[in-house]
Formats: C-alpha cells, sequence, structure tokens
C-alpha cells in the first residue's frame, strides 16, 4: 500500500488582481503559510503560468520550479479545464463558451476548437518538461443538451456523439501518451464524461487508450445521486487524480437532482466547504489507501456559503488529517511464527 500526497491545492478558484493572489510567488506564500505542500496550477491565466513558455522553454519550467520551492511547494499537475471544454462545444453553447477561449478565436467555432486543441499539446510539452505525471481537463459535450431523451433521441445519435468526441481526442492522448502523461477527465456534468457509463462508452471509443484516465470528484457524484464508493471499487485502476471537494444533496417537495433553475444557496444539491456537506472522506480516503493511489490530494474549494479564504485555511488540516500513513506490516505480525509448510500440512492433516 502507499501513502497519498498532500495537501494540496486548485489555484484557480482564488486567483484575482488583489494580493496576494495575484501573482505565483505571492499566492505560492499564501497556500504555504496554511499548510499546502502542493499546488494544482491552471493553464489559463498567465497571472501564474504562461503555457506556451512553459512547453517551449525549460528554462521557463525551471525558474517556474525554483518559485514553488522556495515557498516549500512543488506542482501536482496542471489544468486545461477551460481549454479541454472547447475540444468539443454544442452549437448551443457557442456564445457562452467563446469567452473561454482567446479572443483572437471567439465567434469562430472551428477555429476555437483548433486553439483549444492546441493548448492541449502544448499542455503535454508543458506537463513533460515540469516532470509531471498526469493533467486535469474536461472532455466537452456534444451530446448534453440530449441528456434527458424527450423527445425521443434518433437511433445512432450516442454513437455518432461518442465517435466524434474519439475522434478529436485520440491525437491528443497520443500526444499525452508519447509525453508520458495520463490524461485525467473530471467526471462532471455539462460533460459528455459525466459519469461511469459514459466514460466506459468514450474508453471502448479511444480504444481503451492507456492514457484516457479520471479525475475522482466526489461533489459531483453527491449532485448526481451516484454511489461514488463503489465508483473508486470500479474504475481505481483509471483514477489518478482526486480533487477533494464536498457537497450536500437536500431533495425537497420542489426540486430535487435538476434544480429547479435555482442559485446555488437555493439548490437542493450544493457544493460546500471540506466538512460542511455530506461526503464520506473518511471512506474514500481509505479505499485509495487500500487501492494504492498514487497521486496527490487536492482540494478544490467551492462553496455556496463559506468564504474561500475560510475554507482554504480549513482545507490544508482537513486534507491532512484524512491522509492514511499506510502501515509496512500487519497488526497481527507479533503472533507470526514464520512459514513452516510441514507444520502447515500437519495442521491441515496431510501428510
Amino acid at each position: 500500500m502507499k501513502t497519498l500526497k498532500g495537501p494540496a491545492i486548485f489555484l484557480a478558484q482564488f486567483l484575482s488582481d488583489t494580493a496576494p493572489f495575484n501573482s505565483l510567488d505571492s499566492i505560492a506564500g499564501w497556500v504555504a503559510s496554511l499548510g499546502f505542500k502542493g499546488v494544482q496550477i491552471p493553464t489559463w491565466d498567465k497571472r501564474v503560468f504562461d503555457l506556451e513558455a512553459a512547453a517551449n522553454s525549460q528554462e521557463y519550467c525551471d525558474n517556474f520550479l525554483h518559485t514553488l520551492a522556495y515557498h516549500g511547494l512543488v506542482p501536482t499537475e496542471l489544468s486545461t479545464h477551460l481549454q479541454g471544454q472547447l475540444v468539443a462545444v454544442h452549437p448551443a453553447y457557442d456564445e457562452m463558451f467563446d469567452g473561454f477561449a482567446s479572443e483572437s478565436v471567439r465567434k469562430n467555432p472551428t477555429a476555437r476548437q483548433e486553439w483549444a486543441v492546441e493548448q492541449l499539446l502544448l499542455a503535454a510539452k508543458a506537463s513533460k518538461n515540469l516532470g509531471l505525471k498526469a493533467h486535469a481537463t474536461f472532455s466537452g459535450a456534444l451530446l448534453w443538451p440530449y441528456l434527458y431523451p424527450w423527445p425521443q433521441r434518433p437511433a445512432g445519435l450516442v454513437d455518432a456523439g461518442f465517435g466524434e468526441l474519439a475522434k478529436r481526442w485520440k491525437p491528443i492522448l497520443d500526444a499525452f501518451d508519447e509525453a508520458g502523461v495520463d490524461l485525467c477527465y473530471e467526471i462532471h456534468p455539462g460533460e459528455d464524461l459525466h459519469d461511469g457509463a459514459t466514460f466506459e462508452r468514450f474508453l471502448k471509443a479511444v480504444d481503451n487508450h492507456p492514457r484516457a484516465n479520471i479525475l475522482f470528484d466526489p461533489s459531483h457524484f453527491v449532485l448526481q445521486q451516484l454511489d461514488y464508493l463503489a465508483f473508486i471499487d470500479r474504475y481505481h485502476d483509471r483514477i489518478k487524480m482526486f480533487h477533494v471537494k464536498d457537497a450536500e444533496f437536500n431533495p425537497t417537495a420542489q426540486q430535487g437532482v435538476y434544480g429547479g433553475y435555482e442559485n446555488w444557496v437555493d439548490r437542493a444539491g450544493r457544493f460546500r466547504s471540506l466538512g460542511d456537506g455530506q461526503v464520506d472522506f473518511k471512506q474514500i480516503f481509505s479505499k485509495f489507501a487500500a487501492y494504492n493511489y498514487e497521486g496527490w490530494a487536492v482540494l478544490e474549494w467551492e462553496c455556496c456559503l463559506k468564504h474561500p479564504e475560510v475554507g482554504a485555511a480549513e482545507g490544508a488540516p482537513f486534507i491532512a488529517q484524512h491522509i492514511i500513513k499506510v502501515t509496512e506490516r500487519a497488526f497481527d505480525d507479533f503472533a507470526s511464527g514464520g512459514t513452516d509448510h510441514p507444520a502447515n500440512r500437519r495442521i491441515l492433516g496431510l501428510k
């Protein structure tokens, strides 16, 4: 068994134009002061990371690592959640997702997709240059508008959607394979990969590609009412990343998993700060210890009630307290008499 690494924190929700959240050096000092040991880096925000420079310059990467090391930190993974979303966008979402892209490709879906693919290819190179082994992203979605089958979905629509999704992602997966990095899709509502069944469809469509893996975030499973513990049992071989995020689901006479178009505070399903929701983290960390999970435990803070700085301050000790330092021996080894094969046969009544 292996002791997983942590605590770490995803920086995306904390970046702003005010100190200490407006530069790599200052935010690194802040998260280190809270007790974090690693940082997950959003690649779309040049206040902390220049993706193109990291892909093309080892010197840039060395300086980046040095800045983190000064504060006692290491990078855990890079993230292309926003760019990955743009690899596959249904036309219904064109205008809303345009803001995720460079201004130069907005209002041009074809150019935007090409830009997104290039961003992922850069991320593979940058991850290799930084010595990272996993990368976080979204799959994007062509089929999400047709999630609930009314009117009835045309025959073959789902197969066509996943076929196209696989076609777009296969060259990217190959690039990550060449870089020696696992590409981890966050299983997330709004994406075509939003549960185990859809991940399996995608995996089949990309011929069980060895780099097609999972970023496990139990909060999204709570909101879908999916068994997140059994999910670990089924997919642990493909789970290479872990977002530690809490959530709660409290259905009412008015709404359930769809939320009735209410805002986050008034929804039946809500994201919460660690320890304030319903996720059974003791069991999750226990399963990861038993399955030899080698990655990081990364706080992704999202809460409709609590202030983010409070959530971050509480998050580091929460994760540290849940990490299981695995044992190197069985608890009853003291009673072992060693292996005596003849004695074992005698005990079994064998000659």
